[in-house]
């Protein structure tokens, strides 16, 4: 049985930049931190929340949500973790990825960053590249092409 805080949600909603330091886990136990690797590649993209995406509980997380829908990511890419479930991955899973804030989003297993940074992403093109890239979405052919 996994502890409480790999409880994951299920998304029913329509179909980077700050490199992980070896160094950024020295206080979580190895047991902790082998859960915590196996949760950010449980799918292609892992968010890590305040509640779900059919109910998210902050701002940030229902703006990351609507960004990810934006790009019609499909629920079966998708992995959400709600943190309010557990004060034990709420405080780890900042140490694993030393950012200090929820919500925080992975794409294979690599760290992408918070909502801040996704948005910018969103707004810049980079994420569309990064989810394209990565086989979460399809790419979009260019016209005539």
């Amino acid at each position: 049985m996994l502890p409480t805080f790999f409880r994951s949600t299920t998304r029913l909603l329509p179909a980077a930049l700050s490199p992980r330091v070896a160094s950024s886990a020295r206080f979580l136990s190895q047991d902790i931190r082998s859960k915590l690797d196996a949760a950010v590649k449980a799918k292609p993209l892992v968010l890590f929340m305040k509640g779900t995406p059919e109910m998210p509980q902050c701002g940030f997380s229902r703006a990351v949500v609507q960004i990810l829908d934006l790009h019609g990511v499909p629920t079966e890419k998708i992995q959400t973790y709600n943190v309010l479930e557990d004060e034990q991955l709420r405080s780890s899973i900042k140490e694993y990825s030393e950012w200090p804030t929820i919500p925080q989003v992975y794409v294979k297993g690599e760290f992408v960053g918070g909502c801040d940074i996704v948005l910018g992403m969103h707004q810049s093109g980079e994420l569309e590249n990064l989810l394209e890239k990565n086989e979460i979405i399809p790419k979009i052919p260019e016209e005539g092409a």
